[in-house]
């Protein structure tokens, strides 16, 4: 197999931070980075960093978010969510739906009435960019975007409501649809000017389309995709090595087209209710081979995911497609709750596919969990690893385990252990559960007789 040097300038999409203000649990400024810190040089650096040439970064190729329940985490992939579909989606129509999701911190009165603010930092085809936007329920408060081709960050525009500054040469097109009045105040100049074939805005928006993002525990986010593939032998093939790597005893896979004895008239359009959501009228089977008494393979029979295979392994199987892709092409992928219904070791196996050589085109692996497992595994530098935790007034921040000074937190220590009995943060206080005692005990002789 060819391996790309680590010096080999690349093509990347890759996310370098990401930035909320006042967006649900959220109320000051947090940033997710995935800049490298000098802290951990040395630590996993052939397999864990990107070296990009282009800009001079140590980019990291994964990260993970541990907190309590309600402390932030999911609320943090939320918020990129949101953003994501507010940029490709800025359109009247699209924002009364969007007014259900945008949600500033409500537990304070000034934040409640003020704007939530958004920004990514990026790469994409060796340009670096940095976007945002500042908005309420009913328009854009403020928007801007830079880029850096080379060395120098050059604005190309910025908005302070309806009022704009753009750069004459490299935005041309954006000037022009600002001097036809055709930015609403409740619309991205970003989305207006990449409909009027900007190149840059196109290639911003192209950047967020890229972006995969899915909830762990909603399979029909990428059963699709997956299914799609089997379809496809030479894709089938790529799946099956997959899941076989999974160790699940799963030797073939074949889709299963159910038989609706339908008219060759209507064989099309039962295509296209299939192409929609394969699963409705179709299934997936598994192979597994059969052993008689004396362990002797003699033969294979048929499983239906759907009905005869357990849950982690239909979610293994329908994720492994989304896998597959973000580290061929070297995108992004963003996971809430990936470790729902799957086994410790293999949530080890699908990160170490990422933090590895092996991943020559650089894709990134960003997700939330509870498995502290993974903080004794070895697989993640002091930087990746990051907390939310909420106060007592419900403001929830975010912080590294790097931000922590090197005589804290060293790298030998055992996170684990650390982070179990609260060393970093970002756990849940238990303390009122000895109050129980007091609730519980009058109870305790209830019905019986003096």
């Amino acid at each position: 197999m060819y391996i790309c040097s680590i010096f080999t300038k690349i093509e990347n999409i890759m996310l370098l931070q990401f930035s909320i203000k006042n967006f649900r649990t959220f109320k000051e400024k947090a940033s997710l980075s995935f800049v490298a810190s000098n802290y951990d040089k040395g630590t996993r650096e052939l397999d864990n960093i990107f070296h990009d040439t282009q800009f001079n970064l140590r980019l990291l190729k994964s990260a993970v978010v541990y907190g309590a329940n309600a402390s932030g985490k999911s609320k943090l992939f939320d918020a990129l969510m949101f953003m994501k579909h507010f940029v490709i989606n800025s359109s009247d129509e699209s924002l009364v739906i969007k007014k259900m999701y945008l949600e500033p911190f409500r537990l304070n009165s000034e934040s409640a009435n003020s704007p939530s603010e958004f920004e990514v930092v990026f790469t994409h085809k060796n340009v670096m960019y940095r976007y945002g936007f500042e908005i309420n329920k009913d328009k854009i408060i403020s928007e801007w975007l830079y880029y850096k081709p080379k060395t120098k960050e050059i604005e190309l525009f910025y908005r302070d409501g309806n009022k704009f500054e753009t750069h004459d040469r490299n935005f041309s097109k954006g000037k022009l649809v600002i001097n036809e009045g055709l930015v609403r105040e409740n619309a991205l100049l970003l989305f207006v000017a990449s409909q009027f074939n900007d190149s840059t805005s196109m290639a911003v928006i192209d950047w967020f389309q890229e972006l995969n993002i899915i909830s762990g525990l909603e399979e029909g986010e990428f059963k699709n995709n997956t299914i799609g593939k089997i379809k496809n032998n030479k894709e089938k093939t790529k799946i099956i090595e997959f899941l076989k790597v999974a160790d699940l005893g799963i030797q073939d896979i074949q889709y299963e087209k159910l038989s609706l004895g339908i008219s060759d008239d209507l064989n099309e359009f039962y295509d296209q209710i299939l192409d929609i959501d394969p699963e409705i009228f179709s299934d997936v089977s598994t192979i597994h081979n059969i052993y008689d008494s004396n362990k002797k393979n003699i033969g294979r029979v048929k499983f239906s995911v759907k009905s005869d295979e357990s849950s982690g392994t239909k979610k293994f199987l329908y994720l492994s497609g989304t896998i597959i892709d973000v580290l061929k092409t070297g995108g992004i992928l963003i996971a809430d709750e990936l470790d729902s219904k799957l086994h410790p070791n293999l949530v080890c196996k699908i990160v170490s596919l990422f933090n590895s050589k092996l991943n020559n085109k650089n894709a990134q692996l960003i997700f939330n969990t509870q498995n502290t497992n993974l903080l004794s595994s070895g697989l993640f530098r002091r930087d990746q690893i990051w907390f939310t935790e909420k106060n007592k007034l419900g403001e929830a921040k975010l912080y590294s385990l790097a931000d922590f000074k090197s005589d804290e937190v060293r790298k030998t220590e055992s996170f684990e252990e650390n982070y179990i009995r609260g060393k970093y943060g970002a756990v849940p206080f238990l303390g009122f559960f000895d109050n129980l005692n007091n609730i519980l005990l009058p109870y305790e002789n209830e019905g019986q007789k003096d």
